[in-house]
């Protein structure tokens, strides 16, 4: 039975207000409330509250038969709460059902993995925690900010636990294999990897309104029928998009909702399944491991990290970003930290791209990408003010000793603290060692009294005999 894995991505971008040069030092708040609240609401109203009906409606409909995953960003998720809490109500009640996976990404939405690996740990581990304080249950499969891959990063995810990964399907990375297998990292055989779609994803996210498009219009019989198509053999189909493609990237009009409504029942006539990414690996074994040495994502035709990095501009502002990461991994400061995270979000490095198939990307308020790159770095550059005062006048050497003392200290306790678990496990496993041999052996019965012996009668001492009576003395001889 061939599985299809349907999988959403919930992020909000952070808009940043105009920050002149002048600024910096005297305005520590870098971003624009009114664009964040007016575009968190219009996504809701228009594409996250409709769409996640819709998805309820289904399986309400189809029961245990139809299955879903998302990932949220965790600035994404601080934006929900702010402004559209009903989104991440709905998504609670979706997780009630049974019938819902939340997998984890990078809390920020950030390119951490391509930087510095203790950024990179913090940033999913603290989306991992947030998972886990909403919805019940913490992950354990990943997908990287817009799919990004590597065989390190790979081996990253591998180490703190997790069992798979998302990634893109990409054809220069494939080759002459088929998406539609379970693989397994290079580095870390143990960690999954599960590949999307790119033509059928983008068939939903990207054409289904385009009515140049020589599938327009796109039925849900038609749609399911190329994937019972796919060759008998072939295990799973993966089809990930952002959740805003259903309602924003393809408007409601288009009828984007009733053609994803139509997919369980047409999928059931053809003997397909529905499974979340988790359920996808544990049904299915590996079939080889995929070599991924340079950087993957989900974006652009060349599928990599160019539209972030592709540019002096773009490496200069990530570069300068992650000079200060260390220094981040020991503050405290609540509200340094989510400037940190809200700073790291890939969008901000997107805005200043200059390849000619963004053209008409969405800046909001530049009016191109040197325009993004000035604003982002006098943001930067007030930020990082911020962060070397904290340190009061500590130069880069002392700092990184510091810093070098502090991960070893961490890296002793975990060790010990693995070593505690270990002699726990070893001890537990004795003590039930001990008490199923007790159980077994059966009770020792008491041994009868024997009968008190019969004292023998105490012997009489002898009689002592009579003294013999002494005769009578002879009576003397009268005298005359």
């Amino acid at each position: 039975m061939k599985t299809i894995c349907l999988y959403f991505e919930i992020h909000q971008i952070i808009h940043l207000k105009r920050y002149r040069f002048f600024d910096i030092g005297t305005d520590h708040y870098y971003y624009d409330d009114y664009e964040n609240e007016r575009s968190i609401s219009y996504i809701a109203e228009n594409s996250y509250m409709p769409a996640l009906n819709a998805l309820q409606e289904m399986i309400q409909q189809n029961g245990d038969y139809f299955r879903v995953a998302f990932s949220l960003s965790g600035v994404g998720m601080e934006q929900l709460e702010m402004h559209a809490p009903q989104v991440l109500e709905k998504l609670q009640e979706l997780n009630e059902t049974g019938c819902v996976e939340f997998l984890t990404e990078p809390y920020s939405h950030g390119l951490a993995g391509l930087a510095n690996e203790e950024s990179f740990k913090r940033d999913i581990e603290k989306m991992s925690d947030k998972i886990q304080e909403y919805f019940g249950k913490r992950p354990t499969v990943m997908r990287n900010s817009s799919l990004i891959y590597t065989d390190e990063i790979g081996a990253q995810v591998a180490a703190l636990g997790y069992k798979g990964m998302l990634t893109e399907g990409a054809k220069h990375v494939l080759g002459w294999k088929s998406p539609h297998y379970v693989y397994n990292c290079n580095m870390a055989p143990n960690l999954k990897l599960l590949l999307r779609d790119v033509n059928l994803s983008d068939d939903i996210s990207l054409r289904f309104s385009n009515t140049s498009w020589e599938g327009y219009p796109l039925f849900a019989d038609t749609y399911i029928n190329n994937i019972a198509a796919c060759p008998e053999q072939e295990q799973v189909v993966n089809i990930f998009m952002e959740l805003s493609a259903l309602g924003i990237a393809q408007p409601l009009s288009s009828n984007i909702l009733e053609f994803l409504k139509a997919l369980p029942a047409c999928a059931k006539e053809k003997g397909l399944e529905f499974l979340t990414p988790s359920q996808v690996m544990d049904k299915y074994k590996s079939v080889g491991a995929i070599d991924v040495p340079d950087t993957l994502s989900w974006v652009d035709e060349e599928r990599d990290c160019s539209v972030w990095l592709g540019n002096q501009m773009q490496r200069e502002a990530f570069n300068k970003l992650y000079s200060v990461a260390d220094r981040l991994l020991i503050a405290k400061d609540p509200r340094l930290l989510q400037d940190w995270d809200y700073l790291q979000a890939s969008n901000n490095f997107r805005f200043m791209t200059t390849k000619p198939s963004n053209w008409n990307i969405d800046r909001g308020i530049y009016d191109g990408p040197f325009d993004a790159f000035t604003n982002y770095m006098n943001i930067l550059g007030d930020f990082i003010s911020r962060v070397r005062t904290l340190y009061g006048g500590i130069d880069n050497e002392e700092l990184d000793n510091m810093l070098t003392t502090i991960t070893n200290q961490g890296k002793e306790i975990e060790a010990k603290d693995k070593e505690i678990e270990r002699l726990q496990a070893k001890l537990a496993k004795y003590e039930d060692a001990a008490a199923e041999k007790a159980a077994a052996k059966p009770a020792k019965k008491a041994e009868p009294k024997k009968p008190a012996a019969k004292k023998a009668p105490a012997k009489k001492a002898p009689a002592k005999k009579a003294a013999p009576k002494s005769e009578a003395p002879a009576p003397a001889p009268e005298t005359k």
